[in-house]
C-alpha cells in the first residue's frame, strides 16, 4: 500500500475501532468478526486487509454489518447501532469540517457547510466521531502555514465594519446565555442564526479590512459554537467547529484568538483523556499566544496547560504552569480586555488549581484555593456548579475525608446544575456520587446520592 495507500473516509468505523482497542489490531479484530459470523450461519474469511478498505469507503455485505456491530458492542461495553459504523449513505458530512483549509474560497464554504448541516441535519453531525489526528493536522497547519495575502471578497451584498460591530454585540449575548444556561440551552439557536445571518455576509462584498475584521468576528462566534457542543457532550461537533474556528483566526491575522482556540483543544482533550495530545495542544497555544496574545488570554493558556500536564502525571511542569498562569492573572490591569477572554477570573484559575493538585493525589492543598473558586460573577452559574462539585470531590477524597460536607457542597452543586444544560455538570455530579459511594450507610451522604441518582438520570435523558 506505501505511498499509494488512500486516505481514510470512514471516520465513524476507524473511531469505533480505536474505542474497541482494535486501533492497531486489525487482524484481530477480522478474526473476531469470522467467529461471530459462524453464530449467523456465515463463512467469513476477512483479513487485515478488508479493515484496510471498509475504512475508505467499501461495505461488507449483508448481514455483515450487524455482525460488525456485535463485535465492537462486545469490546465498548455498550450496543452499537449498525448506523454509527459508516456503512450508511451519507456518511461524507462525518468528515465536513475536519480539514484546515487551504485558502479562503474553500475556510467560506467548509465553515457555513458545517452551519447549515448543523441546522438541517443536526442528527447526523451530533454523532460524528472524534478524530484525534484532525486536530493535531489542524494545530500544525494554523501555526506554519503561510497567512492569506487578501483577505477582501467580491458577493451580492456590501459588509462593513457597521456590520462586523454587530457581529460582535450579538456574540456577547450569546457568550452571557452560555455561562448562565449551559451549551444545551441556546446553540441551537446560534447555529440557526450563523446560517441564516452570517452566511450572507462570508460570501458578500468586502475590503481586505473589513475582511479581517469579519473572519475575526466569525472565528469567534465559530469558537463558540465549538465550545457549548463540548460542553453538552457532542465531542466529534466541537471539534470540527474548534477547527474552522482556528482557521478563520489564521484568516484575520487574530493569533491570541487562534491560540485561544487551541488552548480550548487542549482542554477538550483532557476530557477525553489523551493526555499526550492535550500537552501538545496547551504547549502549541502557549507558543503561538507568547508576545502577541494579550496578558489575560495568556493566564488562560498557562491554566490549560497545566491542566494537561496535571492528567499526564507530570507534577514538576504542572506547577510551573500554574505558577506562570498566576504571574499572568496578577498583571492583569484594568486595560481593554479581548471580550471573548473577558470570562477567565482568579477564580478560573484557582478551580484550575483545585483540579490539577485534586489530580495529582495532593489531598489538602487544594482546600487553600476553595474560597477564591467560589468568588465568581452572578452570571456565571456553570462555572460555580463545576467548581463547587470540585470542592465538594475534594472533601470526599483522602485519609482526612469529610463525607457530610461534601454531601452539604454537593447538594448546592445540584441546586445550581438544574439551572444549566450541561454535560460537563453532569459528569462532575456523576464522578462527586462515585467518590461518595463508600460512604453510603451516612445519612447525609445517603440522600445526595438518592438526589445525584435522580438529576443524572434526568439529565442523561433531556
Amino acid at each position: 500500500m506505501g505511498s499509494m495507500a488512500k486516505a481514510v473516509s470512514n471516520h465513524h468505523l476507524q473511531a469505533l475501532l480505536h474505542q474497541a482497542g482494535y486501533g492497531q489490531a486489525r487482524a484481530a479484530f477480522t478474526r473476531q468478526v469470522n467467529l461471530r459470523g459462524r453464530d449467523h450461519h456465515l463463512d467469513l474469511h476477512y483479513d487485515a486487509a478488508s479493515v484496510y478498505w471498509w475504512l475508505r469507503g467499501r461495505k461488507p455485505d449483508e448481514p455483515v454489518p450487524q455482525v460488525i456491530a456485535e463485535v465492537l458492542a462486545r469490546r465498548i461495553g455498550r450496543a452499537v447501532a449498525i448506523d454509527e459504523l459508516g456503512f450508511t449513505a451519507g456518511v461524507a458530512s462525518a468528515d465536513l469540517g475536519l480539514t484546515f483549509a487551504a485558502d479562503l474560497e474553500e475556510a467560506r464554504t467548509t465553515v457555513t457547510a458545517l452551519w447549515r448541516h448543523q441546522v438541517t441535519r443536526r442528527d447526523a453531525l451530533s454523532a460524528a466521531p472524534f478524530v484525534a489526528s484532525a486536530t493535531a493536522e489542524a494545530g500544525w497547519r494554523w501555526h506554519f502555514n503561510p497567512g492569506d495575502p487578501d483577505a477582501s471578497h467580491r458577493g451580492r451584498r456590501q459588509v462593513t465594519l457597521a456590520d462586523v460591530d454587530a457581529l460582535r454585540a450579538c456574540q456577547q449575548q450569546f457568550l452571557d446565555l452560555d455561562r448562565r444556561h449551559g451549551g444545551g440551552q441556546f446553540r441551537a439557536s446560534l447555529a440557526e442564526w450563523l446560517h441564516r445571518e452570517v452566511e450572507p455576509m462570508l460570501h458578500g462584498t468586502y475590503t481586505d479590512r473589513v475582511g479581517r475584521q469579519l473572519f475575526a468576528a466569525v472565528a469567534e462566534l465559530t469558537g463558540q459554537v465549538a465550545f457549548m457542543s463540548y460542553d453538552i457532550g457532542d465531542q466529534g461537533l466541537a471539534q470540527r467547529h474548534f477547527i474552522q474556528a482556528l482557521r478563520l483566526a489564521k484568516a484575520a491575522d487574530h493569533a491570541g484568538f487562534g491560540a485561544h482556540i487551541l488552548a480550548n483543544m487542549s482542554t477538550q482533550a483532557v476530557y477525553l483523556r489523551q493526555p499526550a495530545e492535550a500537552v501538545r495542544l496547551a504547549r502549541a497555544a502557549v507558543a503561538g499566544g507568547t508576545g502577541r496574545a494579550h496578558i489575560l488570554v495568556m493566564a488562560r493558556l498557562h491554566t490549560a496547560e497545566a491542566c494537561a500536564h496535571a492528567i499526564a502525571g507530570d507534577a514538576r511542569s504542572c506547577t510551573a504552569a500554574l505558577r506562570l498562569a498566576e504571574h499572568a492573572t496578577a498583571k492583569i490591569g484594568r486595560s481593554e480586555q479581548p471580550t471573548w477572554a473577558g470570562y477567565f477570573t482568579p477564580a478560573h484559575l484557582a478551580g484550575t488549581a483545585i483540579r490539577c493538585l485534586r489530580d495529582l493525589g495532593r489531598t489538602k492543598e487544594p482546600l487553600g484555593h476553595a474560597e477564591q473558586a467560589l468568588h465568581l460573577a452572578e452570571g456565571s452559574v456553570r462555572t460555580r456548579a463545576l467548581h463547587t462539585a470540585l470542592i465538594a470531590s475534594v472533601y470526599a477524597a483522602g485519609t482526612s475525608a469529610q463525607p457530610q460536607h461534601a454531601s452539604q457542597l454537593g447538594h448546592d452543586a445540584l441546586d445550581l446544575a438544574g439551572r444549566v444544560r450541561s454535560r460537563r455538570v453532569t459528569d462532575r455530579i456523576t464522578d462527586l456520587a462515585k467518590r461518595l459511594s463508600p460512604h453510603r450507610g451516612d445519612h447525609a451522604v445517603d440522600g445526595f446520592l438518592h438526589r445525584a441518582h435522580a438529576y443524572v438520570s434526568t439529565a442523561s435523558h433531556g
